[in-house]
């Protein structure tokens, strides 16, 4: 479908083929974090620093919108949660082409009491985006059982059950080493990203685990607080998106987090763009 591909191309790099993404949705859950407190400077440090695209709301996108700038794709987050509660959606398809989205992200939820509700969501959504031509990111989040956390054959699962339901990209937890989560991408036959999970102590860490989601043959990283909480946002997706697209070692990306702050221009979120 051309419409569809015109539009992934919006937010992976259409030279690599593979994405560096960073959701900026954690305002439902956590309310105005650090980071995203001013989220259209976030936005336009992500897109200045090398971004490929965010992730957001339907409701906070006029007030991210900058109207100027390097640009930078938009994924529509359709499902919402708060603590344990299952994911729900909050948005459709349609409202996201309203929206002017290049493509649209869902949250399901693999191996709980609520893994048909959350087949039935991925399937409609999956419909409804194959008939707008949008693109269709889905996050696949194995869930824990009896407070073990999932293993491999849960994470390839959950990647598999992604591609099978009409996933274009398929976002998973990352397994912690690249032989295991290659394992994961090989059960996989859509474009697989792994997740930045919790923040991590250490910036190393971040970027260790990056070069190791790139040597497992993953399509790239999505990363929100490890990038946003940072205390150089633009460095730190710099050094991401150097080691994604760049295939720069641990070594070499850690410098860039020594530079000069890369940071956004300076907007007031009170002044309407329009």
């Amino acid at each position: 479908m051309l419409g569809k591909r015109i539009r992934i191309e919006r937010v992976i790099d259409r030279n690599t083929r593979k994405a560096v993404i960073v959701p900026l949705t954690h305002g439902v859950e956590m309310g105005p974090i650090e980071g995203i407190k001013d989220i259209r400077n976030s936005v336009d440090t992500m897109a200045i620093a090398g971004a490929n695209s965010v992730i957001l709301h339907k409701g906070i996108v006029p007030a991210a919108h900058r109207g100027s700038g390097k640009d930078i794709g938009l994924i529509i987050h359709l499902t919402g949660s708060v603590g344990d509660g299952t994911p729900t959606l909050v948005s459709d398809v349609e409202e996201a082409v309203a929206i002017g989205a290049d493509a649209v992200s869902v949250r399901i939820e693999i191996g709980g009491k609520d893994e048909m509700a959350m087949l039935r969501l991925l399937g409609q959504v999956g419909r409804d985006a194959c008939r707008w031509g949008m693109p269709l990111f889905a996050l696949m989040y194995p869930v824990e059982s009896k407070g073990k956390k999932p293993g491999i054959n849960e994470l390839m699962r959950a990647a598999r059950i992604g591609a099978e339901l009409g996933a274009d990209v398929v976002r998973v937890p990352y397994s912690g080493s690249p032989d295991t989560f290659k394992e994961v991408v090989s059960a996989c036959p859509v474009s697989l990203l792994a997740l930045g999970g919790e923040k991590k102590a250490k910036e190393k860490d971040v970027l260790e685990m990056v070069r190791g989601v790139m040597d497992a043959g993953a399509s790239g990283v999505s990363m929100g607080r490890n990038v946003f909480q940072y205390k150089k946002p633009g460095n730190m997706i710099k050094a991401v998106s150097q080691i994604v697209h760049k295939n720069y070692k641990v070594e070499s990306a850690l410098k860039i987090l020594e530079d000069q702050p890369i940071s956004g221009s300076i907007f007031s979120t009170s002044t309407p763009i329009w």
